[in-house]
C-alpha cells in the first residue's frame, strides 16, 4: 500500500502543461498548407487574390486593358449585323456583349490558368442565344489519339467524369500550357508562398496593435501609512479608475497616493519589428510577377516614378500575348454566327488599340515630327532655289 500511495503522490506532483499564447493565424491559413493539385490550386489562387489587394488590382487592370474587340467583314451587311450581335449577345447575370463575356473569361484565364465557355444556340439552332463562362473546377481535359485533339469532360448524372456532348459548342483556352499537360499555368502560381509570409506580417501587426494599441498601465505603490496591502491596492485601483474616467470625459483629474508610486505602460519597453522593409521586398516580387508598373497599382515607391517607354512596350507585349490566345475563341464564335445566318464572307477580329502613353507626350512627339517635316521642306526649297 505504501508503494502504491507513493506512486500516486508522485504522479500528482507532475506539473500540468500550460500554453500562454493562443494559436492565432491569419484568415487565409490555407496559403501555407497547400498541395498544388489541379482543381485544388484554383481555390488557392482565388484565396491569394482575395488576401492581397495588389494582386486583385493587377488582375482587374489587366482585364480592362485586354478588353475592347469587334470584327470586320468583307460584306458590309454582314459586318453591321455581326457587330450588333457582338454588342448585344447575352452573357448571363444581366450582362450583354462579347466584351462582358471576355471580362469573365480573362478573369478565369489569369487566376486559374485556363478558361472554359459555352456557345448556347437559340431555339431552332438558327442563331446564338448566349455566351456563357463555366467553372474550370468542374471540367477535365482528356487527350485523344493525337496531340492536336482533346475532349472536355464533365460530371454526368452519376457524378462520373464523361465527355460532354456538343464539343463544337464548348470553348477552352489554356494560359501558357506546359509541355505534356493540356492545362494552363496561372499568373499567380509562384505567389502563394510570398502571400503567406505577407499575411503573417499583416496578421502580426494587427495582433500587436490589439495588444498594445489600447495602452494598459501598471501602477505600483511602495511604502504607505501602515494600511494593509489589500486595502491600499483597492484604494489605488479606485482612484486610478476615477482619474481615467474623468480624462475620457474631457476633464483633468490629478492622481494622489501615499508612498512611492511607479506608473508604467505594460509592454511599452518591448520593441515592435519594422515591417516596412520585408513588406517592400515581398511587394516587389508580387508586382514583378504581374508585370504592371508599381504606380499603376497605387504604390508610390518613387516621387518621380512614371511609365517609361520600355515599361509601356513590355506591358503592351503582355497584353498582345493574352489577346493572341483569345483570338481563336472569338473566331469560332463569329464564324458560327456567320454560318448560321448564311454569310460566307471572310472576317477579321479587330482589337482596340492599347494606349499606355501620356497624351501630352504623344502630342509633343507629333509636334516635333511636324516641325522636323516643315524644316525638311524649307531646306529642300532653299536647295532648289540655289
Amino acid at each position: 500500500m505504501k508503494v502504491k500511495w507513493f506512486k500516486k503522490e508522485k504522479e500528482a506532483a507532475l506539473p500540468a502543461a500550460v500554453q500562454l499564447r493562443d494559436c492565432e493565424h491569419h484568415p487565409f491559413g490555407m496559403l501555407g498548407d497547400y498541395v498544388p493539385l489541379r482543381n485544388g490550386e484554383t481555390r488557392l489562387y482565388r484565396a491569394v487574390r482575395e488576401a492581397v489587394p495588389v494582386v486583385d488590382a493587377a488582375v482587374c487592370k489587366i482585364i480592362r486593358m485586354v478588353g475592347g474587340v469587334t470584327a470586320s467583314c468583307g460584306d458590309p451587311a454582314a459586318e453591321t449585323a455581326l457587330r450588333e450581335f457582338l454588342r448585344t449577345v447575352p452573357v448571363g447575370r444581366g450582362q450583354f456583349g462579347v466584351n462582358a463575356f471576355l471580362d469573365s473569361y480573362v478573369d478565369s484565364l489569369l487566376v486559374c490558368g485556363r478558361a472554359v465557355g459555352e456557345i448556347v444556340p437559340a431555339a431552332g439552332n438558327r442563331d446564338i442565344g448566349a455566351l456563357l463562362c463555366g467553372r474550370v473546377e468542374d471540367i477535365e481535359i482528356q487527350e485523344r489519339e493525337t496531340p492536336l485533339t482533346f475532349t472536355i469532360c464533365g460530371p454526368d448524372e452519376q457524378g462520373r467524369m464523361a465527355a460532354l456532348p456538343y464539343q463544337e459548342l464548348l470553348l477552352f483556352t489554356p494560359l501558357n500550357p506546359e509541355t505534356g499537360s493540356p492545362y494552363g499555368v496561372s499568373m499567380l502560381r509562384s505567389l502563394p508562398f510570398l502571400a503567406d509570409i505577407l499575411m503573417k506580417i499583416y496578421n502580426t501587426v494587427g495582433v500587436n496593435w490589439e495588444r498594445c494599441g489600447n495602452v494598459r498601465f501598471s501602477v505600483t505603490c511602495q511604502g504607505g501609512d501602515g494600511v494593509s496591502a489589500a486595502e491600499r491596492s483597492r484604494q489605488l485601483a479606485e482612484e486610478w479608475s476615477r482619474a481615467m474616467r474623468e480624462t475620457r470625459n474631457g476633464s483633468v483629474r490629478d492622481f494622489v497616493a501615499v508612498g512611492g508610486v511607479d506608473i508604467r505602460v505594460i509592454g511599452g519597453d518591448a520593441p515592435i519589428l519594422d515591417s516596412q522593409v520585408p513588406v517592400r521586398q515581398i511587394m516587389e516580387q508580387i508586382v514583378a510577377k504581374t508585370g504592371i508598373p508599381p504606380f499603376m497599382l497605387g504604390l508610390s515607391w518613387s516621387s518621380t516614378e512614371r511609365m517609361s517607354a520600355q515599361q509601356a512596350d513590355l506591358l503592351t507585349t503582355e497584353i498582345t500575348a493574352i489577346r493572341r490566345g483569345l483570338t481563336p475563341v472569338l473566331e469560332r464564335i463569329c464564324r458560327l454566327w456567320l454560318r448560321m445566318h448564311g454569310f460566307t464572307c471572310g472576317f477579321e477580329i479587330v482589337w482596340d488599340d492599347i494606349n499606355l502613353q501620356d497624351q501630352v507626350e504623344e502630342a509633343k512627339a507629333a509636334l516635333y515630327q511636324e516641325q522636323a517635316r516643315r524644316l525638311r521642306l524649307e531646306n529642300d526649297a532653299m536647295e532648289k532655289q540655289r
